[in-house]
């Protein structure tokens, strides 16, 4: 009998849900970063809006639905002092997405992700490793790093593991 891929990462994230549920563990915000609109004066500000929760596991973020997505970037919702000293591209591109953040239905200070993409966990797309998980020598592996296909993994199971661990720990 074939192995259904697929069924298999299902049943693993239905464990790691429920573990995290029962832990009460926390989880982070997602949402998507609302570009301004208008024209010269009248534009409006970019936003974030909240598009639900996830925990991050690492390299993945999970939502109670069995969601999985590659982490993007992060931030948190707080309104950023005036930089004096960094005036870098992408220290302004950092500020720019905490005020976005500050801006959106966050708490102050609460973590949030955006940026992230969802992963297709459909057998072709396993087996062709097209996303961080993937099927490698008969087993379900994660890569931690884009772009090394086959090198830099770790087994889907033991993973899930160890981040739900850190996790739950002292819950």
């Amino acid at each position: 009998m074939e192995t259904s891929w697929s069924s298999v990462v299902a049943e693993l994230l239905a464990h790691t849900i429920q573990e995290l549920v029962e832990a009460d563990a926390r989880d982070e915000a997602l949402a998507i970063v609302k570009p301004s609109r208008g024209v010269a004066m009248f534009k409006t500000s970019p936003v974030m809006v909240p598009t639900g929760r996830a925990w991050r596991l690492g390299v993945l973020l999970l939502d109670r639905d069995g969601g999985l997505f590659a982490t993007g970037e992060v931030t948190r919702a707080i309104v950023p002092g005036i930089a004096v000293t960094n005036r870098s591209a992408a220290a302004e591109r950092r500020r720019d997405f905490r005020r976005a953040a500050a801006r959106g239905s966050f708490r102050e200070g609460e973590v949030i992700n955006h940026g992230y993409v969802p992963i297709a966990l459909d057998e072709e797309n396993l087996l062709a490793g097209s996303g961080p998980i993937e099927v490698l020598d008969g087993q379900l592996v994660v890569r931690l790093e884009a772009g090394t296909l086959g090198h830099g993994t770790v087994p889907l199971d033991r993973y899930l593991r160890d981040r739900a661990e850190l996790l739950t720990f002292g819950s």
